[in-house]
């Protein structure tokens, strides 16, 4: 069983940053994919970012590209750094792990954390 931990999230204002961190234990001995969703109060939970073990392929949603970055793998710590948020993106963001063979666009992953909850004001 993998377990996935959060941290990082906060109230900051538009235009700041933030650097999210996800802990996961139990799966050194897999490539787990790793991906960034985010759900906002009403509303659908989304992929932000993924990356896969390697760090050879990465995805971005478009409402992010250029602005965050998911760095690290399932065998370490996994990032997401956000900068020039917006209050669009506010909302409670999630880390989860995907073994290997699906699609890492999807959103069928397979372990997630707790979510942290992120805020950005006007």
């Amino acid at each position: 069983q993998v377990q996935l931990v959060e941290s990082g999230g906060g109230l900051v204002q538009a235009g700041g940053s933030l650097r999210l961190s996800c802990t996961a234990s139990r799966c050194a001995f897999r490539p787990y994919t790793m991906g960034w969703f985010r759900q906002a109060p009403g509303k659908e939970r989304d992929l932000v970012a993924a990356i896969t073990w390697t760090g050879r392929n990465t995805y971005y949603a478009d409402s992010v590209k250029g602005r965050f970055t998911i760095s690290g793998n399932s065998a370490r710590n996994t990032y997401l750094q956000m900068n020039s948020l917006k209050p669009d993106d506010t909302a409670v963001y999630y880390c989860a792990a995907q073994v290997p063979g699906k699609d890492y666009t999807g959103s069928e992953y397979d372990y997630w954390g707790q979510g942290t909850q992120v805020t950005v004001s006007s």
